[in-house]
């Protein structure tokens, strides 16, 4: 099982920026799925996620109303939008996806590369 992620880079601050994570071998919708980061010096830390055979959403508190989890069923995808990106947003954003909710709400999943956004002040 392979997760990719894309879409990270460098943006200003109050500008927007959206992820995507693909995934070979199994089928999103049949998975729960979230967005984790990690900033430097920091432990990982939960962003967002939708429940395994849901369209229900989860947020870290911080990134609620700015922040979108959307699963692409065409493309087997899920994205992440950002917007309103501050400078603590910068981290590297990791996909993670997992067979119950359980097991990704305890990290017990597959994992992405990690994409890397930096929003500059």
């Amino acid at each position: 099982v392979q997760l990719q992620a894309s879409g990270g880079g460098l943006v200003r601050a109050g500008g927007s920026r959206k992820l995507s994570c693909t995934a070979s071998e199994f089928a999103f919708r049949r998975y729960a799925v979230g967005w984790f980061r990690q900033a430097p010096g920091k432990e990982r830390e939960f962003v967002a996620a939708l429940p395994r055979n849901s369209d229900s959403t989860v947020y870290e508190d911080s990134v609620k109303g700015r922040f979108t989890i959307s699963r692409d069923r065409t493309e087997n995808a899920v994205h992440l939008q950002m917007n309103s990106l501050k400078p603590e947003d910068t981290a590297v954003y990791y996909c993670a996806s997992a067979p119950t909710d359980a097991k990704l709400e305890r990290r017990d999943a597959f994992w992405g590369q990690g994409t890397l956004v930096t929003v500059s002040s």
